[in-house]
């Protein structure tokens, strides 16, 4: 055990740091759910999975609680798999590093999966637990949850058979969510031909890097810079002027993660690659003038690249720039009605090169579906004048706000009980399962809380330790204080 089982509350902390030593990043979870099914059957509980390999975990109600609302508490199993470039780390056999930073807990040159491995422990210790009061309780862990929602997406009605369910995928200690965005995936693909590399052409690789990153629901909005769209901008910039033809554009690594890192492979005439130093120089004093009050270490750097043997042909190239310099990116509008909410937003997320095309990987988020229309209809007009294609995939809905909900009153009430103070009640910009839950179980009640988590989807990512203790405490008095089923 490493030294984060030793913080408080010990139970959570103490799943929490086996969660981290078992890999278990999205669509590769299946030995972490595994470990949770034989904790479950050590533990004498009722566990099920269905077709899509959510787990299910049913404990019964504490003596003289029975007759209590049924609660399911819910968390998803895997993370985000993010590391720096300079962090040797396979995401399928490493274990994540955690390690004590003051007052945070941060990982060694990865994401830390705080979200939601911190929701996913505190579910674990209330099962293990001989002392929580609660109900009739069962725990539902999805599966895939950042890279398609998978498991909510499965999820079948008749699974679950309580009446209120405790969302744990919140980032922020204080806050208590009632709503969450809807989202779609889009893809444009550029087709691209080839042709010979210019006989008297010199290879360069350019990089762009030391971006913060982060999530495209939570950060989005925080002004950071996107190395797809930095990138692109250069070579749509300086393109002409050079003479440079694009060999390949590799950039992100995640739709859903603001990208910090992007390349791209090009040919110059011999006489201009000083010159393309030389700008590419000034392009990093220009984005640090403009960006360097949130992007501190901004880099950018050439470096010399084997000569390939052929280029994207010229109209190709010209076309991909465009659609890449024309996409938006970032917020496409504030809510109206949930002040400093985001409303839209798109995220310019992977680029990928292959020999005949060229891919742009977007997610759209937004709080209203005319908002995720309007941005849908934004990529295919872009696609359409180039002569492209745009294609949207993995749509999710949104989940809508309920001002009478009974458990957001109860949180409320019991938060104020311990604090003395209200909640901030919220609705998120980020994805949240509850949406699709609320297909199969429309009546179900349902409020989402967590401890707070920092910079999730970057290797940046920590969680702040006495926020652990003080949503364990929330989690505990919600449960006692559960209303009798009528």
């Amino acid at each position: 055990m490493s030294e984060i089982s030793q913080l408080s509350p010990q139970p959570v902390w103490q799943f929490f740091d086996q969660i981290c030593s078992i890999p278990h990043p999205s669509k590769h979870e299946e030995q972490l759910a595994q470990h949770i099914i034989q904790f479950a059957q050590g533990e004498g509980l009722e566990v099920r999975r269905d077709d899509v390999g959510n787990v299910f975990i049913k404990k019964p109600a504490t003596a003289g609680m029975e007759d209590r609302k049924g609660v399911v508490l819910q968390a998803h199993i895997d993370m985000v798999p993010q590391k720096n470039e300079d962090t040797d780390h396979d995401f399928l056999q490493d274990p994540i590093q955690p390690f004590i930073n003051g007052e945070w807990v941060t990982a060694k040159g990865t994401t830390l999966g705080a979200d939601n491995g911190m929701g996913m422990a505190a579910c674990l210790a209330v099962l293990a637990s001989k002392d929580v009061e609660h109900g009739p309780l069962e725990v539902l862990l999805t599966i895939d949850e950042e890279a398609g929602m998978t498991g909510a997406f499965g999820l079948k009605e008749g699974w679950l058979e309580g009446d209120i369910l405790l969302n744990t995928d919140s980032e922020q200690e204080g806050e208590v969510y009632m709503g969450c965005a809807g989202g779609v995936d889009g893809s444009i693909t550029v087709d691209i031909a080839r042709e010979d590399t210019p006989a008297d052409h010199q290879a360069v690789k350019l990089v762009l890097k030391g971006l913060k990153g982060g999530h495209s629901g939570c950060d989005i909005h925080t002004g950071r810079g996107n190395a797809n769209k930095l990138l692109g901008r250069f070579l749509f910039s300086h393109a002409e002027e050079l003479g440079l033809r694009l060999a390949s554009f590799t950039g992100g690594s995640l739709r859903n993660a603001i990208p910090r890192e992007a390349n791209a492979v090009v040919t110059v005439p011999a006489a201009n690659v000083d010159k393309l130093n030389s700008l590419f120089s000034y392009y990093q004093e220009l984005l640090t003038a403009e960006l360097g009050r949130v992007e501190t270490d901004i880099t950018l750097f050439t470096e010399q690249a084997e000569l390939p043997a052929n280029v994207f042909a010229t109209a190709d190239q010209t076309r991909l720039l465009s659609v890449l310099n024309a996409c938006p990116n970032g917020v496409i509008r504030m809510s109206d009605d949930i002040a400093g909410v985001v409303e839209t937003s798109l995220n310019v997320g992977v680029i990928t090169t292959e020999e005949d095309k060229v891919t742009i990987l977007c997610l759209i988020r937004s709080l209203i579906d005319s908002g995720r229309s309007n941005v849908e209809g934004m990529l295919k007009a872009i696609a359409q004048l180039a002569g492209a294609q745009c294609e949207f995939s993995g749509a999710y809905p949104g989940w809508k706000p309920d001002a009478d909900s009974e458990v957001m009153k109860l949180f409320r009430e019991t938060y104020n009980d311990i604090y003395g103070r209200t909640p901030n009640i919220m609705v998120i910009h980020a994805g949240l399962e509850c949406g699709l839950f609320k297909e199969p179980y429309p009546n179900m009640d349902m409020i989402s809380f967590g401890p707070t988590i920092k910079f999730p989807h970057s290797p940046d990512e920590k969680v702040q330790i006495e926020t652990v203790a003080l949503f364990w405490e929330q989690m505990v008095a919600i449960l006692k204080n559960i209303p009798v089923k009528a």
